[in-house]
């Protein structure tokens, strides 16, 4: 690696770049879209069809339903199940807003519990204390595409009769213990929006299962409720997925396992060339599973009394580098103005509250350049270094 001085500005490196992955194949979405619209059927339809059968297979289930988006597939997936009014719905409070929503959207309760903080994913260790006779399902999240143990989560759902509901919309493609994520619980919920692995040109998303009677009831309540036309069973919703992102998706799809191999080994490059700088900590892949890393999130660790103040000028002296990076999630669910009412106190759940305040998501997409990635950790050691100047 060369060396870089001080405030050298580099080339501006964004946090993600989907130009440089449409480029390639725009020819090919091109088509795809103009077949699409020299149809006439822009709803539904022989594309849609497609991809819930090619996806079914991808992830090994019998199963799948395209819907809206990824918040819609867990909306979907909690009303087929039942879940609502008096329900409890353990989950994780470190993750975008959307599960949470579609609980409460369900009109059950988010039960939150702490994260481990190797994995940023639920602890699994505290499962069994949050479960209570309301209890009716179990919600994890594979965060910035990283599996966790379900091995365990599925014997403890088993044991105390719960259903589980796999967020997976951060980690199309990850496994655990060799099986696709959205295969391993009863029903999985993936979303296609434009910054996922596998990305569409707007809103998407998906509900896989192997149960072929919570696949009908999904679609039938994605569909306004309707069993058959203008005759309806259910108060259901307009989430239909429209043929052109069906098409798109289509057009991607063969590429989805060469760009997670591609993020993994600039995981790979992010781990080695980072090891030897003190003052962050890198993230972990679990033993037992293959990620995809939709995020690399580090954390910036100081003994400074305002760790995210302390983490933001680190943040804005690599924007002077041109070198963006984002933080997810800055404030826990648990926290979060609009869930005071569920009683939760600060520091209820320490180690969430804690990592909240360190992590730092650097540029992270299939096409990072090696040079582009020595630009980021040269930069990340300056700022190291000079933050307390």
């Amino acid at each position: 690696m060369g060396e870089i001085s001080g405030l050298e500005r580099v080339n501006h490196i964004p946090p993600i770049d989907l130009r440089r992955q449409y480029e390639p194949i725009s020819e090919q979405v091109g088509k795809a879209v103009l077949e699409v619209l020299n149809s006439g059927r822009y709803i539904g339809g022989a594309k849609v069809a497609e991809l819930e059968r090619q996806f079914a297979t991808y992830v090994g289930v019998s199963e799948c339903v395209a819907c809206h988006s990824g918040t819609d597939a867990l909306y979907l997936a909690l009303r087929a199940l039942e879940i609502g009014e008096g329900d409890e719905v353990i989950t994780t409070p470190f993750t975008f807003a959307a599960p949470t929503e579609a609980i409460v959207m369900a009109g059950a309760t988010p039960v939150f519990v702490d994260i481990d903080a190797a994995s940023f994913n639920l602890d699994v260790n505290q499962l069994e204390a949050a479960i209570t006779s309301k209890t009716k399902a179990i919600l994890p999240v594979y965060l910035f595409g990283q599996p966790l143990d379900m091995t365990r989560v599925m014997v403890i759902a088993q044991t105390y009769h719960l259903w589980v509901i796999e967020d997976c919309a951060q980690a199309i493609g990850a496994q655990w213990a060799g099986q696709s994520v959205g295969s391993l619980g009863h029903v999985g919920c993936f979303s296609f929006f434009p910054t996922k692995n596998l990305g569409a040109c707007g809103d998407g998303g998906a509900v896989t299962t192997n149960d072929p009677a919570t696949a009908a009831t999904v679609r039938m309540l994605a569909n306004h409720g309707q069993s058959d036309r203008y005759f309806y069973e259910a108060t259901g919703i307009n989430s239909r997925l429209d043929a052109l992102q069906a098409a798109i998706l289509l057009v991607k799809f063969p590429y989805l396992d060469f760009w997670n191999q591609q993020r993994r080994a600039v995981a790979r490059r992010y781990q080695q060339l980072l090891q030897p700088l003190s003052g962050i900590k890198l993230p972990q892949e679990p033993a037992a599973g293959v990620g995809v890393w939709n995020q690399y999130t580090i954390q910036v660790i100081t003994n400074s009394p305002s760790p995210a103040s302390y983490r933001e000028r680190v943040r804005s002296r690599l924007q002077q580098m041109g070198i963006s990076s984002m933080i997810y999630y800055p404030l826990p669910l648990h926290l979060q103005p609009v869930y005071q009412h569920l009683g939760y106190q600060c520091g209820q759940l320490p180690v969430v509250e804690q990592v909240a305040n360190e992590v730092l998501s650097l540029p992270m997409f299939p096409d990072l350049s090696m040079e582009e990635q020595e630009q980021v950790v040269y930069g990340l050691k300056d700022c190291l270094d000079r933050v307390g100047d």
